[in-house]
């Protein structure tokens, strides 16, 4: 990277922590900044050493990551977020300038996090009777993370999770189906801090053996120019095309959200590029933030590399990462096509161009200069796509990062390690014998003394080690909300009470149903069939409001123990339930009230934030729509059992043709301005076409065939020449933009 490249990185990585408070460290002296930063590193290097030469044993792995998390958040995050502004002053109450309170906060939460690892081989006589300091312990640890919880990523989560804890204590005065015989202290302490059903659960094993590495790999992939290769080759592309930056802002999206599973991170990384672009080409501030925030925010559901719920579907639902990914590919795809569709729709009706030749880059430059960033990517894909495990392609995916990073993209040596791991490095390399484990350590001590030689290779080996250090940065606080997760989950366990929550869910499903069936003919009422639909309504906009407060993966966790029972008890597949709250959760980030990444792209472009969101949800209408098809033809998902070309046709087309004309309804304008009437025809059209089935799709084609017809004629008109009016006139005439 050159000087100018640091610059904008700087920038760019600034703007992330202004908008993004799970990064947003308080300000550290120097000595402090070098402690965080080698307990970061080691962060780092921990889980890429695991995971190219074995991981440890589960607890032990899980207690280590914990400890590393929660005792940096102490550290990192002030106990007042306001005092993160403040310059920090060394004082003997504040070591470092960090207060003397978070220094003992850290150590013990990290001793607290290690102590069942350390006790691990007397645990068995140990559950389901807990000795004192097995209790202290316990406690320690639950208050300390629910404190570094708030501190990270807010109160709701924490505030939920103690709610939680008081049901499990409380549960003989609770009301009705809620009464439980309740449990001691010390009995809930056992289980969530001794048994792998809270804490050290399936949440934090997911963050700490696969999510970690994905982050790490996709902040290394960015740094050494693959988000600038998908840019520039989205802008080389698509930029000449009406609207121009709002469609490279989608495709830009949409390649830079196969590395990064962040909403935020991908709004600002790609906005600071197309936002200032769109604005400049004539479209209102608060759209422009609107199209990049819908599209950052598929990167959160793009293949390979998806937010931590994918990783957690791949644990809850015991199948490979693989069958993820390609079920993935489809409902992507549709949330990209209606954002595009959109903006299409509105660069036609403003009479927008593209942006002029000139301006954009030659796309052979383009894959020329920088094809050779794409290599770990491709490394990652081989080696996942080959059969081996997740965190082992994150790992030859990141040392593919570091060589492309510390050569300066030398395609030689890229192409080399890419051959290396094609023809067969070993798996597990500390299984294959000293000799190897030697050999490749040489190998690599004499790589790095030939790189080390020069200023250049210095530099370049600063920003690698520095990349390692953001990418633990980025996922501590991820880490904290997986483990405390782990304290809902536990009291659900616990309990019982997700079963109880499924069934209230499904037996008011079932009284709505029962209403509705009172003002509908026989012939058009199946009572399971309207339980279903509005179950999938209840939990989708449950889904909403809990992703206000909390993180996508902590609300993925919660509404699965929820609705996922729920849902099964209507006949509706694993993968398919969890795919659907999955989606909802993930579109909270651009929902108000809450919307962060609406939030980021309004604060990038100087636009109402409200607005921006509104127009956001409008534009990602698609992906709220889609997982309701996919229940109802779950062939959309590709990978579920019972999947038949057919349906799978039927359903792709219905969809994609229903997806264009809603677009065209919600931005009045196909070929020409709509009118009310014909808005009101192609919308109801486009909807009734994505509901699966040839019969709703011609239903459907048949309600928008009138406006269509219209449309075509009104277009004709525009384009016939008239005494003293032009295009634009003729589009103004028919009234003001809604």
């Amino acid at each position: 990277m050159d000087a100018k490249a640091e610059l904008k990185l700087e920038e760019i990585q600034k703007l992330e922590e202004q908008l993004d408070h799970e990064i947003r460290f308080r300000p550290l002296l120097p000595a402090g900044g070098v402690l965080v930063s080698g307990l970061l590193l080691a962060l780092s290097f921990f889980h890429y050493y695991t995971a190219g030469f074995g991981l440890l044993r589960e607890t032990t792995h899980r207690g280590i990551h914990m400890a590393f998390v929660l005792g940096l958040i102490f550290l990192v995050f002030s106990l007042r977020r306001k005092d993160n502004r403040r310059e920090p002053r060394a004082r003997f109450w504040a070591p470092l300038g960090i207060g003397l309170h978070d220094w003992i906060a850290a150590l013990a939460v990290a001793a607290a996090s290690l102590y069942v690892p350390y006790i691990f081989d007397d645990l068995q006589f140990r559950v389901g009777n807990p000795e004192p300091i097995d209790v202290i312990m316990g406690t320690t640890l639950i208050v300390l993370l629910l404190e570094a919880t708030r501190r990270s990523v807010g109160w709701p989560l924490p505030a939920i999770a103690v709610l939680m804890i008081l049901y499990a204590l409380y549960g003989r005065s609770f009301p009705g189906i809620f009464v439980h015989p309740g449990s001691t202290w010390s009995g809930v302490v056992n289980h969530l801090y001794l048994t792998s059903q809270g804490i050290y659960g399936i949440a934090l094993g997911v963050v700490a053996t696969y999510v970690f590495h994905y982050v790490l790999f996709g902040v290394l992939a960015t740094r050494i120019g693959l988000g600038k290769f998908f840019i520039d080759l989205a802008t080389a592309m698509f930029g000449r095309f009406a609207g121009g930056p709002a469609k490279v802002s989608i495709f830009g999206s949409a390649m830079f959200g196969m590395i990064s599973g962040s909403s935020i991170a991908n709004t600002v990384t790609v906005g600071s590029l197309t936002i200032p672009a769109m604005i400049r080409l004539g479209y209102p501030r608060h759209f422009a933030a609107a199209v990049e925030s819908t599209a950052s925010t598929g990167g959160q559901i793009t293949p390979p590399i998806m937010g931590a719920a994918a990783f957690l579907m791949v644990e809850f639902l015991n199948v490979p990462y693989q069958q993820v990914i390609l079920a993935a590919v489809v409902p992507a795809f549709m949330h990209f096509f209606g954002v595009f569709c959109q903006v299409h729709f509105e660069a036609k009706k403003r009479g927008m161009q593209g942006l002029a030749r000139e301006d954009l880059p030659d796309v052979g430059a383009v894959i020329r200069r920088d094809w050779v960033t794409s290599i770990p990517l491709a490394v990652l894909l081989v080696v996942l796509f080959s059969g081996f495990t997740p965190y082992l392609a994150a790992f030859w995916g990141i040392t593919a990062c570091a060589v492309v990073g510390l050569t300066g993209r030398s395609a030689v040596v890229a192409l080399a390690l890419l051959a290396a791991i094609a023809i067969g490095v070993p798996t597990d390399l500390l299984s294959s014998g000293p000799a190897t484990v030697a050999l490749v350590a040489a190998s690599a001590a004499v790589s790095l003394a030939f790189v080390l030689r020069h200023p250049e290779g210095r530099r370049r080996f600063h920003d690698v080690l520095d990349s390692f250090v953001v990418g633990a940065k980025y996922a501590i606080a991820v880490g904290a909300a997986a483990a405390t997760v782990g304290i809902i989950v536990g009291v659900v366990t616990l309990t019982g009470v997700g079963f109880k929550l499924s069934g209230i869910v499904t037996s008011m499903a079932g009284s709505l149903a029962g209403f509705t069936g009172g003002f509908l003919p026989s012939s058009l009422f199946v009572l399971k069939d309207w339980t279903l639909f509005y179950t999938l309504a209840m939990t989708a906009v449950v889904c909403i409001l809990l992703g206000c407060g909390v993180p996508t993966t902590a609300n993925y966790i919660i509404m699965v123990t929820i609705a996922a029972p729920a849902l099964g008890m209507l006949g509706v597949a694993p993968i398919v339930a969890h795919f659907f709250v999955f989606y909802y959760g993930v579109l909270a980030d651009i929902t108000p009230p809450v919307a962060l990444a609406a939030y980021a792209g309004a604060s990038m472009a100087g636009a109402d934030p409200f607005k921006t969101g509104n127009t956001a949800f409008r534009l990602g209408l698609a992906k709220a729509l889609v997982p309701f098809v996919f229940v109802y033809a779950p062939s959309l998902l590709v990978v579920t059992k019972g999947f038949t070309l057919e349906a799978f046709v039927s359903t792709a087309v219905g969809c994609l043709v229903g997806i264009t004309l809603l677009a065209a309804a919600l931005s009045s304008y196909a070929l020409a301005p709509m009118r009310a009437w014909e808005r009101a025809l192609i919308g109801g059209g486009g909807l009734l076409m994505m509901a699966p089935g040839w019969t709703t799709t011609l239903i459907g084609a048949l309600i928008a065939a009138p406006a269509l017809a219209a449309q075509v004629v009104e277009a004709r008109a525009v384009k016939r020449p008239s005494a003293g009016s032009g295009r634009g006139e003729n589009i103004q005439s028919r009234g003001p933009s809604p």
